[in-house]
């Protein structure tokens, strides 16, 4: 009988590991990883003094002073975990990079030439530690969900067992926090309870983006994949005039390759979820791997993993010339549809296509939708990212933001303003938080308005402890046809909303 199974390689800590080889940071020293002020990686010394994921920067440094901390920086993470990638390729053909510091690989392979899936595992983890010095885990299951998972317990489940593997684990592995949230509250604790509840209720209930972590949680993959064998026209190849040696050049090219790609898919309303980079050097050695998506990806999507691959190849000692001819081939696609559009609870196949199309001539960032973020002021409070791409908070809008407006302005605007009171002289902010009098007029782009009532000041304090912290006040107005929010920076009124 065929083995099913994937097998995935996951290097722990990865991010942390990938910072610390590139700075040649003691790997006795606590180091964490941040992304903006949380952290998103920490290393096994920090967590023995306490710092966890989704810490603040400052919590952490106020629980261990000594902590080394990093930026996320993807692109560092895939340029030192490509000579990982090519020791496991070594031993197991065809891999597919999921993320800097994961494949995987169909496990029929290793499993058959090994002998079983327990000599395979020890095999091309000694392999690993031989060739980078990198640690590795080794998981084994019926889905790349479920192999993950397995990889960071070193489990091997055999065949027909996914399903009792996932059973005890909690709802908290999903990748989806407010379905989390949602599930313990009814209840649901377990991968095992929310996958005995009937697919059609959850549909009903969460729809379908709780569907496909409804699989998940069965061991099935995340979605039936509609795959299709990508036609060879598809791809996207360029020759360079001048071979590429430099990052800048790469990421210059990658952007460009990806742009190319994402319109011939859409022409064809079609998506990628593996993508096959396949470079030739000017001395013809010949590069190539294979990324693998759970989500279709996006042309930012496609952009980044070229870039990241570049850059791991650009920097190997062993590259001896630059690099003549990029080949991006889509290795598997499924129906564009597959990309969520979210913008009116449901996804309609004409706008799907229309926005494809738009992206694919004008490019990713020519399709913007908002993403609610934390912050206090209006502007920081809606964050545009590109359609398609994953619309993550980039601060928790969860968090208390004291000083937070309660209602945004339904317009934003940052022209300079006059506040003025009835003798026409600037109304200014107290260090009491008090206007130096009361407002009369309005004049903002050129015209004139009579004040009806106003409301404020309310202070905006951030960074207290900085040399340079910003303070600022923010008034209401009201006109006899309009509202407005106003911010006193500087010396200075300026205009930042207009409300409906």
């Amino acid at each position: 009988m065929k083995d099913s199974r994937l097998l995935t390689v996951w290097c722990p800590d990865w991010p942390v590991v990938a910072a610390c080889t590139a700075t040649n940071t003691a790997p006795s020293v606590p180091v964490a990883v941040l992304d903006g002020n949380e952290i998103v990686s920490t290393s096994a010394v920090a967590r023995k003094e306490g710092i966890r994921r989704s810490m603040r920067k400052r919590a952490a440094e106020a629980m261990c002073p000594e902590l080394v901390t990093f930026e996320h920086d993807p692109q560092r993470d895939a340029r030192f975990f490509e000579p990982v990638a090519e020791a496991v390729e070594e031993l197991a053909p065809g891999i597919e990079v999921v993320q800097p510091g994961l494949v995987a690989v169909p496990a029929q392979g290793p499993v058959g030439y090994f002998g079983s899936a327990e000599q395979a595992a020890e095999r091309l983890v000694d392999h690993i530690a031989t060739r980078t010095g990198a640690e590795a885990q080794i998981g084994v299951a019926e889905s790349l969900f479920a192999a993950t998972k397995a990889a960071h317990r070193n489990v091997i489940v055999p065949p027909q067992s996914t399903a009792e593997f996932l059973k005890p684990l909690g709802v908290h592995e999903l990748d989806a926090p407010e379905l989390v949230d949602l599930l313990r509250r009814l209840g649901l604790k377990t991968l095992g309870a929310f996958a005995e509840v009937p697919e059609s209720a959850v549909a009903s209930r969460f729809g379908g983006p709780a569907v496909r972590q409804h699989r998940l949680a069965r061991g099935l993959p995340e979605r039936p994949l509609d795959k299709r064998r990508p036609a060879p026209e598809l791809a996207a190849a360029e020759t360079f005039d001048e071979p590429i040696a430099r990052i800048d050049a790469a990421a210059f090219a990658a952007r460009h390759l990806a742009e190319r790609l994402h319109e011939n898919l859409a022409a064809r309303s079609l998506a990628c979820t593996k993508l096959g980079i396949l470079a030739r050097t000017e001395t013809d050695e010949e590069l190539h791997r294979v990324w693998r998506a759970a989500e279709p990806l996006t042309p930012r999507g496609i952009a980044d993993r070229v870039r990241w691959q570049l850059d791991g190849w650009l920097t190997r000692e062993r590259l001896t010339s630059g690099i003549r001819t990029l080949t991006l081939e889509p290795v598997e696609v499924v129906n564009g549809t597959a990309l969520q559009l979210g913008l009116w609870g449901h996804d309609d196949e004409r706008a799907v296509r229309a926005l494809l199309h738009v992206q694919g001539l004008l490019g990713p960032d020519a399709v913007l939708t908002p993403v609610i973020d934390g912050g206090r002021g209006p502007k920081e409070q809606v964050r545009l990212v590109p359609w398609g791409d994953e619309k993550t908070p980039s601060r928790n809008p969860d968090h208390p933001w004291p000083g937070r407006l309660s209602r945004a302005p339904a317009t934003l605007a940052d022209d300079p303003a006059q506040l003025e009171d009835e003798a026409g002289r600037d109304v200014g902010v107290t260090g009491r938080l008090e206007l130096t009098a009361k407002p009369k007029t309005l004049t903002v782009r050129g015209r004139t308005r009579e004040i009806t009532a106003w409301a404020g000041p309310w202070p905006v304090d951030e960074r207290w402890w900085a040399p340079d912290p910003h303070r600022a006040a923010r008034v209401q107005v009201q006109t006899s046809d309009q509202a407005f929010l106003l911010i006193r920076r500087d010396q200075r009124w300026f205009l930042e909303g207009v409300y409906d």
